[in-house]
């Protein structure tokens, strides 16, 4: 078998063997086949595409290409939940402690965040002492004690898909369905659970713009995962304005605190209650009504809030800043943003509002950049809200006073004000699973 011939195939829009592509894959990770050979097979993917059998034979090729996570010692169910990125998106910090609470297992490996878009792993460590690098025997029996567990990617999980996206991203072969899903989809079958739930986001501040692409994503991500074997759903919700009101680690862990105690903004609560009765109703725990009952009785006996102080203790982490926000550390420097004119906000740059909260010191420019937990952005109007000329829009958190005139410029810039109300957007537009796609 050669290189060539298969750039060759896949120039032509020939369908790719499983055979074939078990021989790139493995030859690409072991350094067998040149970076300059693989860029020209994935540019030839972006032009012609994958069938579905395609895409799944790539991704459990790349799945396979590492170490391959066993959860079959832990009893009961273990169920996963996936978000394709965004501003202020906490759900995860929510999500599992409500799922745990009624009765799956969770056991998650998440990343930490690059770019506009935070990741689960920095938000957990603005928790003080709480770790998040274990070896799989302390991850195993984590879960099997306390029924969750989140940490960090260890091992050599998907070493494939690594060597990939960083070709992907130098070679503008990033924006290509099959890539993106088989990408995601690899790191979740190498996690091992059973159940896995997709926060697929469209908008200003997500990878996929529009509903539509969104839905394609969805798509290609569920058949991948029940062509594994997998059960499977993926809700598509809104990214053009940041979840909730907190942008930032520390920030957002206290807003996911009073969200698991009944006090949460309106949009985070909601949409963490429909992920977590999708988990468990993918998981044949009920109808989606009845899932939905569970998790809001989580809420109320305090069960869910209980779960996140598990997890804190369970990973090292000191759980009085969550039974008390306060003892947080603070930013020392605090500054409020002013609405420069009256009208409504008539659209918001999410991205642009994630960029912001970077600058500030909560986000990173390359996967080794030192973060600030305490940073970060609270807004207090959002798209749709009126404001008077005056009105504090946002209020800025960080640890250097010289950071704030770059952040505030991108952050008004993000900003639209009109005199007429915007229509309001749904928070989810749908669900994807193995039956199909149904509207919200």
């Amino acid at each position: 078998m050669r290189m060539y011939d298969l750039i060759m195939k896949k120039k032509h829009g020939g369908e790719m063997t499983a055979g074939e592509l078990k021989w790139l894959i493995d030859g690409y990770t072991a350094g067998e086949i040149p970076d300059y050979q693989m860029s020209a097979f994935l540019m030839a993917v972006w032009f012609r595409g994958m069938t579905s059998r395609e895409t799944t034979d790539l991704t459990l090729c790349m799945a396979h290409s590492g170490d391959m996570t066993d959860l079959s010692s832990i009893p009961g169910i273990k169920a996963d939940k996936h978000s394709t990125g965004g501003v202020g998106d906490k759900t995860t910090l929510i999500t599992a402690p409500e799922a745990a609470a009624c009765g799956l297992k969770i056991a998650k490996m998440s990343g930490r965040g690059l770019g506009f878009t935070g990741g689960t792993v920095d938000k957990l460590e603005s928790i003080p002492g709480l770790r998040t690098a274990f070896d799989h025997a302390e991850f195993m029996d984590m879960v099997k004690r306390t029924g969750i567990a989140v940490v960090g990617q260890s091992g050599n999980l998907t070493p494939a898909d690594k060597k990939m996206y960083a070709l992907r991203d130098v070679t503008a072969t990033i924006d290509s369905l099959p890539l993106i899903a088989s990408s995601i989809m690899s790191k979740k079958l190498a996690a091992g659970s059973d159940v896995i739930v997709l926060d697929v986001k469209c908008g200003s501040g997500a990878f996929m713009k529009t509903p539509e692409e969104a839905r394609a994503l969805a798509e290609q991500m569920v058949d991948i995962g029940c062509r594994a074997g997998r059960k499977m759903a993926a809700l598509i919700t809104d990214m053009d304005r940041p979840l909730g009101h907190a942008v930032g680690n520390s920030l957002e862990v206290i807003e996911a605190v009073y969200t698991l105690q009944g006090s949460g903004p309106e949009d985070l609560a909601e949409l963490s209650r429909e992920l977590a009765a999708n988990m468990l109703s993918t998981a044949g725990m009920g109808c989606i009504d009845i899932c939905r009952e569970r998790v809001d009785e989580s809420i109320r006996s305090g069960s869910a809030f209980g779960k996140l102080i598990e997890l804190a203790q369970a990973q090292g982490g000191d759980s009085r800043v969550l039974r008390d926000p306060s003892l947080f550390e603070k930013a020392p420097v605090r500054h409020e943003i002013r609405a420069a004119a009256s009208g409504y906000i008539s659209s918001m740059d999410t991205e642009a509002v994630g960029m912001a909260s970077c600058m500030l010191g909560a986000g990173r420019e390359t996967k080794d950049s030192p973060i600030d937990h305490s940073a970060g952005i609270i807004l207090k109007k959002k798209t749709g809200d009126k404001v008077a000329a005056g009105d504090v829009l946002a209020v800025f958190y960080t640890a250097k006073e010289e950071l704030l005139p770059a952040a505030e410029k991108r952050f008004e810039e993000s900003l639209q004000i009109s005199q007429e109300k915007p229509q309001k957007k749904p928070l989810i537009y749908g669900r994807v699973t193995a039956e199909g796609f149904e509207r919200y």
